[in-house]
């Protein structure tokens, strides 16, 4: 058989991401402080920009404001439609796909992404796309830069899962950390999510369970210490034993432990050294000395006919402009093609930093506006009246991607009449009611829980089984299991702990 160089034309479709692009991506998930940050680091390359004073008694009719009854406002309007050709169908076009679509429901996919889009990313971003070389790069800035536990466990997941699917499983699963590395997520709702069956995401749990610090991704502190003791081997029977009864532990019930587990004291007093060694709270050495100040991102208040008026927060709303009469002189006076160039650049990431922060604000309060649309009862009543809500409700009310509401409620704060609450407060689980009528949210049932036994006596102190036969004949159909998890969730003691307690308490007052 002969070899020959065949010349062959073929056509296929691939997503064209461009620097810009995952710029406007990464600004939907970002929180205040962090875009404040990088539009500081914008303006300071790029000469083009700089922020818009806004005088103290500016009006506030100035901003975007959208009522939750009558016709929709510009708010509703799709991605930069409207902007001299920047609509939807264009975007779409130039770059092959939809800004909607590009990612799931990943936040932080952009840092996560394949190698080489990666390294396109980094050069774009250093280079003079942005309006800065190779002499902008400072690595104290970078060596000072704190990682945090999203980032450190990010790059793991990046090096441990090659599978898409299982990657993007991984990440949801990073996002339910809490602050001390403990998961707080639900893996039905998960499964569900991503169209797969349950045993899939514990799998994935149980992989990401192997990643430093030894002990994430536990669902609770018993869990927490036995992975750690997995990864020192020296989890035996004796040991497991004691991780089982930990409630004894605290009591410092030591003469059961030492039945339970078969030891004499000797042998227990070097387990419960080896367990004082443990990290019980394995994500805190990611936590910074300093937190952030809150800054609620929407306001809610009630208007005159009784709706309720949502508004964004002007101390959140950059104000960036582009100083064109600048680029107009400086363009007249140069004639080298390289600095015109140069200021093409700037001109073209200035402006379309703009319509991204303009585009942000807008999602921001569509989102916001549905989520107050979807839970207006808990804004009149309280939490016993918080509706069952998920992403991928609102996401086809607004007519969005799952994924665009995911990163818009992440990490943002709204003001209402009842307190400031995470956007994503509003998304909880349902549970089923016993009576075939409408389901109840898991917050509201939660809170029924938790007065319950605030309201119990001495001498009727309630079991978990108890507590679900009063939810039942109040039409909440739910499991002992259920009860018990959102109880020790609340760091409630058990019936015999609390009724130890009570009794502790009355023979101290009388």
């Amino acid at each position: 058989m002969a070899l020959s160089a065949k010349l062959q034309l073929r056509q296929s479709q691939s997503l064209v991401m461009t620097p810009q692009l995952m710029q406007s991506i990464r600004l939907l998930q970002f929180t205040h402080t962090e875009l404040e940050r990088f539009i500081d680091d914008e303006i300071e390359r790029n000469p083009l920009l700089e922020r818009a004073e806004v005088p103290d008694d500016a009006p506030a009719d100035q901003f975007p404001k959208i009522e939750t009854q009558g016709e929709a406002s510009a708010a509703g309007e799709d991605w930069f439609e409207g902007e001299a050709g920047w609509s939807s169908e264009a975007i779409s076009e130039k770059l092959d796909t939809s800004l909607e679509n590009l990612f799931p429901d990943d936040p932080g996919a952009v840092e996560r992404m394949g190698p080489d889009l990666a390294m396109q990313w980094k050069s774009a971003s250093s280079g003079s796309g942005s309006g800065g070389g190779s002499e902008g790069f400072d690595m104290e800035d970078m060596a000072a830069a704190a990682v945090t536990l999203r980032d450190h466990v990010g790059e793991q997941i990046s090096f441990a899962f090659t599978d898409p699917v299982e990657r993007l499983v991984a990440s949801e699963l990073s996002d339910w950390l809490d602050e001390a590395g403990y998961f707080r997520g639900e893996v039905d709702e998960i499964a569900a999510r991503f169209g797969v069956d349950e045993a899939f995401v514990l799998r994935v749990l149980a992989d990401c369970q192997a990643f430093d610090p030894a002990g994430l991704f536990a669902g609770d502190l018993a869990e927490c210490l036995r992975i750690q003791l997995i990864r020192r081997d020296r989890l035996d029977p004796a040991m497991a034993a004691l991780i089982d009864n930990l409630d004894l532990l605290a009591k410092r019930d030591f003469q059961s432990l030492k039945r339970i587990c078969g030891v004499d004291e000797e042998d227990l007093l070097a387990m419960l050294a080896e367990i004082r060694a443990l990290d019980p709270r394995p994500g805190g050495a990611f936590v910074g000395g300093s937190a952030d100040t809150i800054v609620p991102d929407v306001e809610v208040r009630q208007a005159a006919d009784g709706s309720w008026a949502v508004e964004l927060n002007p101390d959140t709303l950059p104000r960036v402009l582009v100083d064109q009469v600048y680029f107009a002189q400086v363009t007249g006076r140069t004639k080298d093609a390289a600095e015109r160039n140069f200021l093409s650049e700037c001109l073209q990431n200035a402006n379309w930093l703009t319509r991204s922060l303009d585009q942000r604000a807008k999602t921001i309060l569509k989102v916001a506006s549905e989520i107050v649309r979807q839970q207006d009862a808990f804004l009149v009543h309280g939490v016993r009246h918080l509706r069952p809500l998920n992403l991928r409700t609102v996401a086809d009310a607004i007519g969005m991607h799952e994924s665009t509401v995911s990163r818009v409620t992440a990490n943002k704060y709204m003001l209402t009449t009842r307190g400031v609450f995470e956007l994503r407060y509003f998304f909880t689980a349902s549970i089923a009611s016993a009576e075939g009528g409408d389901a109840h949210s898991s917050e509201a049932v939660r809170d029924r829980i938790r007065q319950m036994i605030e309201e119990e006596q001495a001498s009727d102190v309630l079991s978990d089984d108890a507590i679900v036969d009063i939810l039942r004949k109040s039409g909440v159909d739910i499991a002992r299991r259920t009860v018990a998890k959102y109880r020790e969730g609340m760091n409630i003691a058990s019936s015999v702990q609390r009724r130890r307690e009570k009794r502790a308490l009355a023979g101290a007052a009388g």
